[in-house]
């Protein structure tokens, strides 16, 4: 996998070396089986989590523009053509363009890449299936906390029997 983002550094020239790297990072973040590919079901959680839900036919759709192998999934060089294809104009595909769009560093500058990715993380970070965790969490410490308190009374009382 280490040398694929090596070897796209010599690539993709068009790309800065801090766009190389906040796409690897992008990559990597959606890659959960980390075979180094984007699967179908990896595609639409990102495209889900970027804001862009996609149905079945739109994700093979996407996976087609770019699938230089046909292996039905985007591997590192593929996930870095729709970047390079969005910069000629060449993407047809709404959902690439909204990957491609998730980061527009002409605008926000490469600097300005690394804060939209941190706000984005953050913004993922809190969601409600998160808040949720935490607020069963706080719960379940409280209850044990509770639980240990009633447990020292009742030994505290059992000796003035």
């Amino acid at each position: 996998m280490r040398r694929a983002f090596q070897e796209a550094r010599t690539e993709f020239k068009e790309l800065s070396i801090q766009e190389l790297k906040d796409y690897e990072a992008l990559f990597v973040k959606y890659d959960t089986g980390k075979d180094g590919f984007l699967d179908q079901m990896e595609l639409k959680y990102m495209m889900e989590k970027l804001g862009h839900p996609q149905t079945h036919l739109g994700l093979k759709a996407m996976i087609k523009e770019v699938d230089e192998d046909l292996d039905n999934m985007i591997s590192y060089k593929e996930f870095l053509l729709i970047f390079r294809y969005a910069k000629s104009g060449q993407l047809k595909c709404e959902g690439l363009k909204a990957i491609a769009g998730s980061v527009n560093v002409d605008e926000v500058g490469v600097g300005g890449a690394k804060n939209f990715f941190e706000t984005k993380a953050k913004a993922i970070a809190d969601n409600p299936a998160e808040r949720d965790r935490a607020y069963h969490e706080q719960q379940k410490a409280e209850r044990q906390k509770k639980a240990a308190n009633k447990a020292a009374f009742k030994e505290r009382a059992a000796m003035f029997q």
